[in-house]
């Protein structure tokens, strides 16, 4: 894994981390964006975290006034973020079924539009996304699209759970240590 991700993190490829929870999933992706010298943020979001009536604006950002509540100003959201840089999006397989087709939009087209705004911004992002779930399983179900699979598994890592993984535990905790 490790090997294979330094191989690819320097490409804008899109990634996905598969693995059980407390995998170190994120930590995977920070490395392979340090890696990658890419020049913009790594801006990490929980897609299960997040309110399905809010995860729209918390993409994509919105305009000053798109709706009751708003900054006047606006706010930039976590994808125009992460431009030149790499979006992490932790627990993919919980983002809301009608949002599925707006990240793909994004991955198509690289640009967005921000809530409450019809003026497109290009936008120039890697994106590495990761799950514990079964997406394939999902897929079948019709609970994930399958296109957007396709988009995202360009590049697949399954993380081993730390007890399959004992050899790593000396060095994790010499460098829990260190901090």
């Amino acid at each position: 894994s490790i090997n294979l991700s330094r191989k690819i993190a320097k490409s804008n490829i899109n990634m996905l981390i598969t693995g059980e929870s407390g995998t170190g999933k994120e930590l995977f992706a920070r490395a392979i964006h340090v890696e990658s010298g890419r020049e913009g943020y790594f801006v990490p979001i929980n897609c299960s975290a997040i309110p399905n009536e809010l995860i729209e604006s918390e993409l994509f950002g919105y305009s000053g006034g798109a709706f009751t509540g708003a900054l006047k100003s606006g706010k930039i959201g976590k994808i125009e973020l992460a431009n030149k840089g790499t979006l992490f999006l932790d627990e993919i397989g919980d983002m809301p079924l009608n949002m599925q087709p707006k990240l793909l939009r994004v991955l198509e087209d690289m640009e967005i539009t921000r809530v409450g705004s019809e003026k497109p911004i290009k936008v120039n992002i890697r994106v590495i996304a990761a799950t514990n779930k079964d997406l394939p399983k999902m897929v079948e179900e019709g609970t994930f699209r399958k296109d957007l699979y396709y988009r995202l598994n360009s590049v697949v890592l399954n993380l081993p759970a730390l007890r399959d993984r004992k050899d790593d535990i000396p060095i994790l905790v010499n460098r829990f240590v260190e901090d």
